[in-house]
């Protein structure tokens, strides 16, 4: 009886350390933040959401026609500091004249990802090779927000939530138009 009653005691305490340990994890589980990253190809903005409210919206470049951004579902794979250019017969260490920028978030679709510029007022146009750019103080900014797992959807067209998040079109396109001028203006000051 004595080792019957031992076990007893011991499976109890058992089951009591396992019920313990699986409320910690769904309390875990239900205060964990989700995020998604989603890009307008069209309004040329991310948006950072956090259990699905607005957290942050930043402008940014997307592909040129030639060669567009890749629209879809994505996840964050990687992430970089100082990354390093590669390119067919071209590699670029970190540093000013890096394409990457300072930062490189790299998506599950090879070669593609949002990273800085070298090209500063290329953000809020159709400028890049198919990556979403930043500008370096918005994607450092974001870097510190995201994970690897975060999911990252790319939209090539307008729906109510983009709009909801970014405003009309004729908005957007006024906006754009303000922020050239006020570049070439800045440009021709220098």
């Amino acid at each position: 009886m004595r080792r019957s009653n031992g076990n007893s005691n011991l499976k109890a305490a058992a089951i009591l350390i396992l019920a313990l340990l699986l409320m910690s994890i769904r309390g875990s589980a239900q205060t964990a933040t989700t995020r998604q990253v989603v890009v307008s190809l069209e309004d040329r903005k991310l948006v950072l959401l956090e259990d699905g409210q607005v957290k942050k919206i930043y402008p940014v470049a997307v592909g040129r026609p030639a060669t567009p951004s890749p629209a879809g579902k994505f996840q964050v794979v990687v992430r970089l500091e100082n990354p390093t250019y590669y390119h067919p017969g071209k590699v670029i260490a970190p540093g000013a004249s890096n394409p990457l920028g300072t930062r490189w978030i790299g998506l599950n679709q090879k070669g593609y990802g949002i990273h800085g510029t070298n090209e500063p007022r290329s953000v809020g146009k159709a400028a890049s090779h198919g990556c979403i750019r930043m500008a370096k103080a918005d994607l450092e900014e974001l870097f510190t927000l995201i994970s690897v797992g975060d999911e990252v959807e790319i939209r090539s067209e307008r729906d109510e939530q983009t709009a909801e998040w970014f405003g009309s079109p004729a908005v957007v396109m006024a906006q754009a138009s303000v922020s050239e001028a006020q570049a070439t203006s800045a440009g021709a000051q220098q």
